[in-house]
């Protein structure tokens, strides 16, 4: 968790009670009250998903829960957004 913005930013995070969870099959660390997204931003994983075509690396845009570029696939549930689902 290298790139996390100081306290007052990411207040409603419990910086006490960390969480893992293994994306593309690495795990990633975040803290409780994180999205998918914002825990993949503070471990410096920027890439979340590639494009059709050509295979070009999509990350976060908005983070405002209508960027089509943070759809996930969670092992019971498909095209989840990682900027809302905590």
């Amino acid at each position: 968790m290298t790139e996390r913005l100081p306290l007052p930013w990411g207040s409603r995070l419990d910086r006490a009670r960390k969480i893992r969870f293994q994306f593309d099959g690495r795990v990633v660390e975040g803290f409780a009250g994180d999205t998918i997204a914002s825990a993949m931003a503070g471990a410096g994983r920027w890439i979340l998903s590639r494009s059709f075509k050509y295979h070009r690396p999509r990350g976060i845009l908005t983070m405002a829960g209508q960027d089509a570029n943070t759809l996930v696939q969670l092992p019971d549930e498909p095209n989840v957004r990682a900027d809302l689902r905590v």
